[in-house]
């Protein structure tokens, strides 16, 4: 099994509903994002799928986000904006233009992060 993984970022604000401490008041993050693609083979070049296709399709994602209050986006309305939440959420979206993703990871700061995949 081949993988290959890109990065993008993005700036926001959230606070946590039904949270009992800091995080359920408004704060911001500058978000890490991981999205990993893999596949059995190689197509006739040697390649996944061109990292560029890959970082266009999350870039136009993140960007919807950036410099958001996400609990304002439609479906943070409804659900929490946790990492959680947010990594499912950018899965979800990416899915549909990368057949391959296998699973996006987002890191709200260095040393915290959640991974969504449909294992």
């Amino acid at each position: 099994m081949y993988s290959i993984k890109v990065e993008g970022n993005f700036s926001s604000a959230h606070n946590l509903r039904g949270y009992k401490g800091k995080c359920e008041d408004l704060h911001g993050h500058n978000w890490k994002v991981e999205a990993v693609v893999c596949s059995n083979k190689l197509d006739k070049i040697g390649m996944v799928m061109d990292f560029k296709l890959i970082k266009k399709a999350l870039a136009d994602i993140l960007e919807k986000l950036d410099h958001k209050y996400l609990n304002k986006i439609g479906y943070f309305k409804k659900v929490n904006p946790t990492s959680e939440n947010i990594a499912r959420y950018i899965y979800d979206k990416l899915k549909p233009r990368i057949a391959q993703l296998v699973s996006v990871t987002v890191w709200e700061n260095p040393t915290s992060l959640a991974t969504y995949d449909e294992k």
